[in-house]
């Protein structure tokens, strides 16, 4: 399922990133890769605080569908 399904407080492990080589590079560099932990810390109209590798990170919508967990 895509991040923005996830519930808040809950830690789930990416399994794939999807869009352009261009998306799923910025994502790499911000610490979204497979098989890493990641928190939702708070869901706000779509738009997710990410708990990810000691950072906390804010995607938006569009952004957060494109990590499947």
């Amino acid at each position: 399922m895509p991040l923005t399904m996830a519930k808040p407080g809950e830690t789930y492990i990416i399994r794939k990133i999807t869009g352009k080589d261009e998306v799923r590079q910025h994502l790499a560099e911000l610490g979204f890769v497979i098989d890493t932990e990641v928190t939702v810390v708070s869901s706000i109209a779509g738009s997710l605080i990410i708990q990810v590798k000691n950072s906390r990170i804010a995607l938006d919508k569009s952004m957060a569908s494109r990590i499947i967990i």
